[in-house]
């Protein structure tokens, strides 16, 4: 499901030299020790000493640094290889420490000098680039990338009011001095005529300059100040999407700037003042003379070789090289925590034993506040600019009349074991609209799987896979139990059908079942009546076969044939022929294995044409998202996951797999008094 390797980028990387140690003379290689990593996976260990004739020399491109590494090669007869940051990084610039998530090793040269024979100026010039299966998957990451708002350094926000309005110039400013602008012969001169330009070329248009990241965390100054704006020239050092600014701009201007490069992806043809590598290619203006740079490529074409072919890229969860989709997943998880959490949580409704994990889920950007009363956390809140989050079950009364409410609740793929044995889960769904198993109201949910009703095409693969992952590891919510015992085989007319009992004052059962249905007994005597001659399985709630929830159903053999305690839902669905539930999350376990599904509530997997539902109306839900949209939106976009072992977020297809390998069942609860953990599961 995640592919490792020394070269995992593709078809097509035979023109990557056998890598060899890396001797090394700045101390960035032996102290950063994910530089290091990737290095040592790549087959490139840096080492200190000197290297024998036609070894190799490591420097980081064309830093001050750089120099001894020049010397010590050119004395000693080696190859000098220059090792900097993939165009697809991290969270924050590394000068705020966050570790790189991909490098690139140029035995070349380096990409932004254009005299080198860089490894990917090699390739852009050269390679045929005409692989249907890279070229696909290109096109898929650029859709990705520009779907979640991804850049170099990612934390960065996507909307709010400092996005100007539609119709602007974007003048694109980089730091004073770096090796971009100086190996590609511009200078501040350059950045001046770039200005210039744009405000000839566009008199009637407002001119927006960017400042760069590490300019506007006062890491490195810029080549424009304040005394550059006019009355139509903005400077704006507020950290908005690249792809939120390129989206609203007419035209776009830069020296060497990498957002020259997410322009092309993004559709524009960029005014490029300096010679970085994607100048020159028949993809933008250029102002600088590229003599030697006659081809012509598509923007899939420029994305394969600078995204999938040029860099080594790094999966910080199973610690391996990695292909780039394992990149923009991580990603992904990364900065949906930081743009959801940066101002902090005021939280009510969070039991003692829960709040270890909360903060892990949620404190890692951001202070979390444990109120008692949605009024005190409301107070919190107001007083801090952190926002309000609630236990969706304790979100009653006012408190869910306040439209900046968030609902917090267990995710579908939680944990190996139950959560009112105190065992901590590994996602967590927040809902700023409602919550999924109140049909009353909408929910984030609910408007996800309506727009998953058309999925682009590396949406529709990524469910795929993650479905087809879910079924081989056996995976479901709890992941308790033991196999099944034998079944009963019917006779031909007598369907197999599974009747998931549930715990009956769950909010599940109060708000989403009809009231003459909210009790196992009235469940299991509904499917009898509808089902006279069908062969009945029961299968009790864990909580309730745990005497830790209300349910027990006595005597359920008056209406089943078999009673199953104590079974792993997982290995059971795949021998029945349907299951009928009140809101069982055993239902959408089921349609995820080709199950029948009939619901007499109106869970959220309900009413979109995917089961026969006996239920109330639902008005809301008239798309018609197949299995994968369903899929996407309740695993990939629904819920948040987090990775106990690396205690960072993580992408579902992360924890699918700490799942299936038995991570994460240790009771949160563990150190705490008896007496206090049987209070805790009462709460």
């Amino acid at each position: 499901m995640r592919m490792a390797g020394p070269n995992p980028g593709g078809t097509g990387d035979t023109w990557r030299p056998a890598p060899a140690p890396l001797h090394c003379y700045s101390t960035s290689f032996f102290t950063q020790s994910r530089i290091r990593r990737i290095l040592t996976l790549a087959g490139y260990p840096p080492r200190l000493g000197l290297p024998q004739a036609g070894g190799l020399v490591g420097v980081w491109g064309h830093s001050p640094t750089a120099a001894r590494g020049q010397a010590v090669a050119a004395r000693r007869g080696a190859t000098l290889v220059r090792v900097e940051d993939a165009f697809l990084r991290s969270l924050f610039p590394g000068r705020s420490g966050s570790p790189p998530l991909g490098l690139v090793i140029d035995h070349g040269g380096m990409h932004y000098a254009p005299d080198s024979r860089s490894d990917l100026l090699q390739i852009l010039a050269n390679h045929p680039l005409d692989d249907a299966a890279l070229l696909g998957r290109a096109r898929h990451a650029m859709a990705r990338l520009q779907a979640a708002h991804l850049s170099k350094y990612s934390a960065t926000l996507i909307d709010g009011p400092d996005l100007p309005p539609p119709g602007y110039v974007l003048v694109i400013d980089q730091t004073r001095g770096d090796a971009a602008i100086t190996m590609g012969g511009a200078s501040a001169q350059s950045f001046a005529d770039m200005l210039a330009a744009a405000r000839a070329n566009h008199p009637h248009h407002p001119i927006i300059i960017k400042t760069h990241p590490e300019t506007a965390q006062g890491h490195r100054a810029g080549y424009f100040s304040q005394k550059d704006t006019d009355a139509r020239t903005t400077l704006l050092a507020t950290q908005l999407s690249p792809w939120a600014l390129l989206e609203g701009a007419v035209a776009v201007y830069t020296v060497s700037s990498q957002m020259g490069f997410e322009a092309i992806v993004a559709g524009h043809r960029p005014h490029v003042f300096g010679a970085p590598f994607y100048a020159g290619w028949g993809l933008s203006t250029d102002h600088t003379p590229l003599p030697n740079r006659q081809r012509r490529l598509t923007a899939a074409q420029l994305f394969t070789a600078a995204m999938l072919l040029y860099p080594l890229w790094y999966d910080p969860y199973t610690d391996q090289l990695c292909q780039l989709e394992q990149v923009i997943d991580t990603l992904e998880a990364q900065t949906r925590c930081w743009r959801e959490d940066r101002h902090g949580w005021a939280c009510q409704g969070i039991s003692l034993w829960k709040r270890r994990h909360m903060r892990a889920f949620f404190g890692q950007h951001g202070r979390l506040y444990f109120a008692k009363t949605a009024e005190k956390a409301a107070r919190a809140a107001a007083a801090t600019g952190a926002r309000h989050m609630v236990w969706a079950s304790h979100a009653s009364g006012a408190a869910c009349q306040n439209p900046a409410l968030t609902r917090v609740e267990d995710g579908f793929l939680r944990s190996n074991g139950l959560g009112a044995q105190l065992v901590a889960p590994l996602s967590l769904a927040c809902d700023g609209l409602g919550i999924h198993y109140n049909p009353a109201q909408p929910s984030l949910l609910e408007q996800l799987i309506a727009q998953r009703a058309k999925l682009r095409p590396d949406q529709a693969l990524r469910a795929e896979a993650l479905l087809h992952a879910v079924l081989q590891a056996g995976v479901s919510k709890y992941n308790i139990g033991q196999p099944p015992p034998a079944l009963p085989r019917p006779s031909p007319g007598q369907p197999l059908i599974l009747v998931p009992g549930q715990v009956e004052n769950d909010a599940s059962v109060l708000q989403g079942a009809p009231a003459d249905l909210r009790t196992n007994r009235a469940l299991l005597a509904r499917v009898r009546a509808e089902n006279p001659k069908a062969t009945l399985l029961y299968k009790p709630h864990p909580d309730v076969e745990a005497g830790l929830r209300p349910g027990h159903v006595a005597n359920a053999e008056g209406w089943a044939d078999m009673v199953l305690a104590h079974t792993d839902s997982a290995a059971l669905l795949p021998h029945v022929d349907a299951v009928w539930t009140l809101t069982s999350l055993l239902g959408f376990e089921a349609l995820l294995r080709g199950r029948q599904v009939v619901t007499l509530g109106a869970p959220f997997y309900t009413g979109w044409g995917l089961t026969r539902h006996l239920g109330i109306d639902l008005p809301r839900r008239r798309a018609r998202p197949g299995l994968l949209g369903l899929v996407h939106a309740a695993l990939i976009d629904y819920p948040r996951y987090h990775d106990p072992i690396t205690n960072q977020p993580c992408p579902p297809e992360i924890a699918l797999a700490r799942l299936a390998a038995g991570v994460g069942g240790r009771p949160m609860g563990w150190g705490l008094p008896a007496w206090a953990q049987a209070a805790l599961k009462r709460r």
